[in-house]
């Protein structure tokens, strides 16, 4: 029986809603599409089939960050057989990986990764017991638009004995769950999908005349509620001048963007997981795959660019299942800088010129700075597999789409109905329940929130280190 092997591996008496149905799937040889909210159990999914299936697992994963702390929570598991393909490993460590990379149960890579010809060729030669597409709707939000190899992904599918692919996210509308099914190239997939509602998470929204007031607002509003806590910002300059406004006034606090090296934002990630840190300030560069149960808020200082980014980024709170608030700071103008930001880095009409003069060295482009890193992988991506006139109608329409899901945030943030609602209802689900406090529109006594945490941590006091530690690993 499956609750005997889930006690026997990981010490659990009963799964959570829908681990057991998509394991029995992927048991079976079905394709499966997961959408399971953030705090569910979704690694459990791809985890107990590993210890069941002769064969390895194979986990795309989006951020090295997060391929990493997978890993580390396996090995404090005791699990040895687990390796991440990344740009960490030296030419022997990835040498020395691929040639024993069928005795592995876990690996890990990224979509780049690969892509990398010795990679492709060494994971066709293996017999895989399962591919998993973790945070799959990255393949949709940012395959078209950021980083194509996303939509390759299928390409590293054995043709041969084709193994089950379980395609995991915590949010996901119609259309991006129908490009993970087509980019997986899956066949008849099974379906389960939780509601994107996080009842324990109380939504805020605040309204300021200037830009700068969201600063002087934040700054006190830190001192006197509970943490831990993200603010996120959109620019690096501003997630280091906010936290070390945080810091002169005594508030533990790091900033936290893809301009730090690689080591230093490990290093602020574990400081604020094991609670040294009280508060990250970061870029959108933050958040994905941290296991952080008891972070009580999330503070968007600006606009999300869509929907799906602000559900994403508000569900790293309350993963312990106790209140959190979600505050989204909104200043008259926001929405155009937002537009500004998501348009920025895609090519333009004169970069598919540029590009056709630059046929047979298009890197010369990037070599004389005439499009961005980001713009060019686009480009040329989709220079390959299309005309020039379907390219450029392509960008077009990547434009349009981009305004649409802003003006489609700016709708949620204006509106006075149910914000709840509105946003359930994006991911073309209905809201069952209505809870108290739900969200400023419907009624938001922060008090009463704060009053539910401080319950909550003279409980947590009153429990000892093995329950505590056994919630923590529970919320994973």
């Amino acid at each position: 029986m499956l609750e005997q092997a889930l006690h026997k591996h990981f010490g659990y008496s009963a799964f959570r809603t829908g681990q057991k149905e998509v394991i029995e799937q992927l048991l079976a040889g079905r394709d499966v599409i997961a959408l399971l909210p953030t705090g569910m159990g979704k690694s459990l999914c791809y985890q107990l089939p590993a210890y069941l299936l002769d064969a390895p697992v194979l986990i795309v994963s989006p951020l090295l960050s997060l391929m990493q702390d997978q890993v580390d929570q396996l090995r404090q598991f005791g699990e040895k057989r687990v390796v991440a393909l990344n740009s960490f490993l030296t030419v022997q460590q990835k040498r020395y990986a691929l040639h024993y990379l069928h005795e592995y149960r876990f690996i890990f890579a990224s979509p780049e990764m690969l892509m990398q010809p010795q990679v492709k060729e060494r994971l066709q030669q293996m017999k895989l017991g399962l591919i998993v597409a973790d945070e799959a709707h990255c393949i949709s939000q940012w395959g078209f638009d950021f980083r194509p190899d996303y939509l390759r992904l299928g390409e590293i599918i054995p043709m041969q004995h084709k193994p089950p692919i379980l395609a995991l996210s915590a949010t996901a509308t119609k259309s991006v769950l129908h490009d993970i099914e087509t980019y997986l190239h899956m066949r008849s997939p099974f379906y389960f999908l939780h509601s994107v509602n996080r009842p324990n998470i109380h939504l805020a929204k605040h309204f300021f005349q200037h830009k700068d007031d969201k600063i002087n607002w934040i700054l006190e509003h830190v001192q006197t509620t509970a943490g831990p806590g993200i603010i996120y910002t959109q620019s690096r300059s501003k997630a280091e001048s906010i936290s070390l406004a945080l810091l002169e006034r005594g508030i533990a606090a790091a900033a936290y963007h893809a301009g730090k090296e690689a080591e230093d934002r490990q290093f602020i990630q574990q400081q604020f997981l094991v609670g040294k840190l009280d508060w990250i300030v970061a870029t959108n560069a933050f958040g994905m795959g941290v296991h952080k149960g008891n972070i009580r808020q999330v503070i968007h200082e600006f606009m999300p660019a869509n929907i799906a980014n602000y559900m994403q980024e508000i569900g790293r709170a309350g993963r312990d299942g106790q209140p959190a608030v979600a505050s989204l700071l909104y200043a008259e103008g926001d929405e155009q800088f937002a537009q500004f930001i998501v348009t920025e880095d895609l090519p333009k009409a004169l970069h598919i010129e540029q590009y056709l003069r630059n046929r047979d060295k298009p890197m010369r482009m990037l070599e004389d700075g005439s499009i961005s890193e980001t713009a060019f992988r686009v480009l040329h991506y989709w220079m390959q597999q299309e005309s020039n006139e379907e390219v450029q109608q392509r960008l077009q329409q990547m434009e349009v789409n981009k305004y649409k899901a802003v003006h489609e945030m700016l709708q949620i943030i204006q509106s006075t109905t149910c914000m709840r609602e509105q946003i359930v209802h994006y991911f073309g689900q209905q809201l069952t329940e209505k809870i108290s406090n739900c969200c400023q529109n419907c009624g938001l006594v922060f008090e009463e929130i704060l009053a539910a945490k401080q319950h909550e941590e003279a409980t947590e006091q009153s429990l000892t280190w093995q329950a505590r530690l056994r919630r923590i690993l529970l919320a994973e």
